[in-house]
């Protein structure tokens, strides 16, 4: 697909990291981007700086989400790119033990559907509800009408301990991408997953130098985190090639994880 100047972009969780720098990329290529995230200030902050709109979206709303569409629309137009970074989990294990008491616990099933709505409704949510809008649109070249990039982890496929609720459900998001490419074909709308690995981020920045440098020397090559700039970047190749479709790539230096 082809970004012609003024083509409208949404990109949710674009206040910062992965998103943001997305949101950036795609500016640059001429598009009116919409930055949808829940952190006000961040967010009117990208928004400025790349002459976009700041919509505050939760994206576990289903009234947010189509409010903050319609705000878009209203302002751009109707999408034909959306790239979905936004999300919330908890971690747990299912069972853990008290060291003190002995005591075995669970992971809650309220947290666990907490996740499952942070992580994998809402890409759900936020990919059907923008393809029913890019529906309507006139097909460009090839008959397409829109792309929906949805962010999964390799978390999809080598979950750490803690991690069975964030790992299940971003399994979860890879699942979708096919069912759903192969649903809207006919309509012209393609669906792909980017699996990161691990990437820098604000979230990584708060932990300690030491378990930095430990997490830097855990990656094959380049021993290094990931840049939000090299999502950004695999994004934006998922749009310019319209034969991306239904695909979930790692990006994530060949790193797979440990057990813990």
């Amino acid at each position: 697909m082809k970004i012609e100047q003024g083509m409208a972009a949404v990109v949710t969780g674009s206040a910062s990291g992965l998103g943001r720098a997305t949101a950036e990329a795609l500016a640059a290529a001429g598009a009116k981007v919409a930055i949808f995230d829940v952190n006000e200030d961040a967010g009117r902050e990208v928004a400025a700086a790349i002459g976009g709109l700041f919509v505050r979206v939760d994206i576990t709303s289903e009234d947010s989400v189509v409010a903050g569409l319609a705000a878009a629309r209203a302002a751009h137009g109707q999408e034909r790119v959306c790239v979905h970074c936004a999300m919330t989990s908890r971690k747990g294990k299912t069972i853990s033990r008290n060291r003190e008491t002995g005591e075995f616990t669970r992971l809650s099933t309220e947290d666990y559907a907490y996740a499952a709505e942070g992580i994998l409704v809402s890409s759900y949510r936020i990919a059907s509800l923008s393809a029913l809008g890019m529906a309507a649109l006139d097909p460009m070249e090839d008959g397409e009408r829109g792309l929906i990039v949805l962010t999964a982890s390799v978390a999809a496929q080598d979950a750490q301990i803690g991690q069975v609720a964030y790992g299940s459900l971003k399994a979860g998001v890879v699942g979708l991408v096919l069912p759903m490419a192969r649903d809207l074909m006919d309509l012209g709308i393609r669906v792909n997953a980017i699996l990161p690995g691990i990437f820098d981020t604000p979230l990584l920045g708060r932990l300690p130098e030491k378990v930095l440098d430990g997490l830097n020397a855990s990656v094959p090559f380049p021993k290094r985190l990931g840049r939000p700039e090299e999502y950004a970047s695999l994004a934006m190749e998922l749009v310019r090639n319209s034969y991306f479709n239904g695909q979930a790539i790692r990006l994530d230096g060949a790193i797979r994880m440990a057990p813990r």
